[in-house]
C-alpha cells in the first residue's frame, strides 16, 4: 500500500498542473486506447471500478470541461457510448510526458529489466483474477486488449520508452 501511495501522491500533483483529477486521467486513457477512442458506459464503469453511477458523474464533468462527449449505442437505445474529444486527446497529450517520466523515475526506473517483466506479468495475473472486467469492451486477447495496452503494459511502454499501448 506504500508503493501505490507513494506514486499515486506524485501522479495526483502531475494531474493537478494539468487540471485532472487521477480518475479523469485514468477515463482519458482508457477512452484513448480503444477502438474509435470510445467505451460503453458500462464497460467504462468495469474498466475503473467505478459504479455505473459514479462513471456518469465523472463522464457529466469531463463533458461540461469538453474533454468527452456521448454518442448513443444504434445497436441498443438503452446504452451510451463515452467518447473523447479532441480537447481530452489533446489534454492527454499534454500531461502523458511528465506522467511517463515520472512512472520511469519512481517505478520502472527503480528496477532490473528482468525483475520489471516478472513484476508486470505477475501483476497480470493479479489483475486478471481480481479485477476480470479491467479490459472490458476491449477486444481482450489473455487478459489483454488488442490495440490498447492494460495498465501494467502501459508501464512496460514507458520503460520500452514507447507510448501507451504501442506493443
Amino acid at each position: 500500500m506504500e508503493v501505490q501511495a507513494g506514486l499515486m501522491s506524485r501522479f495526483a500533483v502531475q494531474f493537478e498542473q494539468h487540471n485532472l483529477s487521477a480518475v479523469e486521467f485514468e477515463v482519458l486513457m482508457r477512452l484513448a486506447r480503444s477502438p474509435n477512442h470510445e467505451l460503453r458506459m458500462t464497460d467504462l464503469a468495469a474498466q475503473t471500478s467505478l459504479s455505473t453511477s459514479g462513471v456518469t458523474r465523472v463522464v457529466d464533468r469531463m463533458e461540461r470541461d469538453g474533454l468527452l462527449c456521448r454518442r448513443a449505442c444504434p445497436s441498443d437505445r438503452r446504452s451510451a457510448y463515452a467518447v473523447v474529444t479532441e480537447s481530452g486527446m489533446n489534454r492527454l497529450t499534454e500531461t502523458l510526458p511528465g506522467h511517463v517520466q515520472l512512472i520511469q523515475d519512481w517505478f520502472v526506473g527503480q528496477l532490473e529489466p528482468a525483475a520489471l517483466e516478472g513484476l508486470l506479468d505477475s501483476l497480470r495475473v493479479v489483475r486478471d483474477a481480481v479485477h476480470p472486467g479491467a479490459t472490458a469492451g476491449s477486444s481482450a486477447s489473455g487478459g489483454v486488449a488488442a490495440g490498447g495496452a492494460t495498465p501494467p503494459d502501459a508501464t512496460a511502454d514507458a520503460a520500452r520508452g514507447g507510448a501507451p499501448g504501442a506493443r
